[in-house]
């Protein structure tokens, strides 16, 4: 890197909901300029005025902040407010022949309009991209293209290069549907006299069947504040995201934002299309979940429980049994917001309400209601002396299914759900045994 103070920006345009992908190109802005001690410029280009929108304009901002690589939003540049700035520009691309007005005839009643167009030189551009080398093109293909509507209404393709200008870019890492862009944007570089930022075109976020993540397609999982409403850990989604497109070449799955900066290399990014893994996001995010200490684990897991049906029971005042409670549940969840999906689901309802026995399941397989009942029995006694562990000593004389099966399914009234003395660990000697005697009469008849 040479000794020019490196100047990043991002750029999103507030017309809908913050892109994951986005957040990628965002990061990976991010990390190359942090580890080169630059500047991030946070730019709006809301000059859509049909389609940019106030409310996306907050997402993405809040959606940055959640993830923490958040920029300087006290310096929050918008296009809109920018329009006589462009005329200025706009001026004097006319007055110097490098653009003129152009009567264009409208599908509607071939009535005629006028824009602006770029009176093209038509010439080849060559320009060195960090992640694919020199790419070539011939921009006599562009024609004269229009770079503004009038005076006070440029097109994307002007105002980004006059704010590229103005804004002192160095360098523009964005994703690689901007190639394109490139040549046009060049050639008003030129005509302005800018100096040519350095390119770096990231790879398309792919869903796993290799097309294009979008909204149409992929719904709301194409935003972040999809992951954020779903209880994935913003470090996770971080982590996740840096590897989307990029490897640091070792086995290290695990990556800090420190050690992230450290580490980055724009070199490195992939050529083609890197796959959105939802189940390696998944992976991620559980693993960091696991590392939040208990107490903290306690106070989400608790607001989580609080906005579901039971949420409001008797059982969601007793804090020995909501520990419990997390502990059953966090073997078996990769976001928080599973915690309110498995209990809306009514999986667990059985810890809250007693449930109906199937006189028949009670037993083990062929395991007749005679042997299940007096295996039950048995069970009650030893609880009545507190000795839990003499269950699994009964179960290795009797068989384990003939004494754990019945034991599980009177407790739960399900055929899976966690083992018998992690559920009387749960329900409570007393209310272990209620449900036995009730699964003891139903035997009975």
């Amino acid at each position: 890197m040479n000794n020019k103070k490196v100047v990043v920006r991002f750029p999103p345009s507030p017309t809908g909901l913050f892109h994951i992908g986005n957040a990628r190109t965002f990061l990976f802005n991010y990390l190359f300029a942090k580890q080169n001690n630059g500047q991030i410029v946070f730019r709006l280009e809301d000059t859509d005025k049909e389609r940019s929108k106030e409310e996306y304009a907050e997402d993405i901002i809040e959606n940055l902040k959640w993830l923490g690589i958040e920029p300087d939003f006290r310096t929050t540049i918008k296009q809109s407010e920018r329009t006589q700035i462009y005329k200025k520009y706009i001026e004097k691309l006319l007055a110097e022949d490098k653009a003129y007005l152009s009567k264009e005839e409208t599908v509607k009643g071939g009535q005629r309009t006028e824009v602006i167009r770029f009176r093209n030189p038509n010439k080849k551009i060559v320009f060195n991209d960090l992640i694919r080398g020199d790419i070539e093109f011939d921009t006599t293909e562009l024609k004269d293209f229009v770079i503004a509507k009038s005076l006070e209404e440029p097109i994307y393709h002007l105002a980004v290069v006059i704010d590229d200008f103005e804004m002192k870019i160095t360098h523009i890492l964005r994703g690689d549907d901007g190639i394109s862009n490139t040549p046009r944007q060049i050639l008003i570089q030129e005509a302005i006299g800018a100096p040519r930022p350095i390119y770096a075109h990231l790879p398309m976020m792919l869903a796993p069947d290799k097309t294009k993540l979008s909204k149409r397609k992929h719904g709301e999982q194409v935003s972040v504040s999809y992951y954020k409403e779903k209880g994935y850990l913003p470090e996770a989604v971080i982590n996740f995201l840096a590897m989307v497109g990029w490897n640091p070449g070792t086995d290290q799955e695990i990556w800090s934002m420190d050690e992230l900066i450290k580490v980055f290399d724009i070199a490195k990014v992939q050529k083609k299309g890197a796959i959105f893994n939802i189940e390696k996001l998944n992976w991620l995010n559980r693993e960091y979940l696991l590392k939040i200490p208990f107490e903290e684990q306690f106070s989400i897991f608790n607001f989580q429980f609080s906005k579901t049906k039971w949420g409001r029971s008797e059982k969601a005042k007793d804090k020995i049994f909501i520990e419990k409670l997390l502990k059953i549940i966090l073997e078996r969840i990769h976001r928080w917001a599973e915690v309110r999906e498995i209990l809306e689901k009514g999986e667990f309802d059985y810890l809250f309400e007693k449930s109906k026995l199937d006189k028949e399941k009670i037993c083990w397989k062929k395991q007749n209601p005679k042997d299940a009942k007096e295996n039950l029995e048995k069970i009650l006694e030893i609880l009545d002396n507190s000795q839990i562990s003499d269950i699994w000593k009964l179960s290795e004389k009797e068989g384990k299914g003939e004494v754990l099966w019945p034991l599980r399914y009177t407790l739960s009234g399900r055929e899976k759900s966690p083992d018998p003395m992690t559920l009387i660990d749960i329900l409570g000697i007393p209310e272990s045994k209620e449900r036995i005697k009730k699964a003891i009469e139903k035997l009975k008849n």
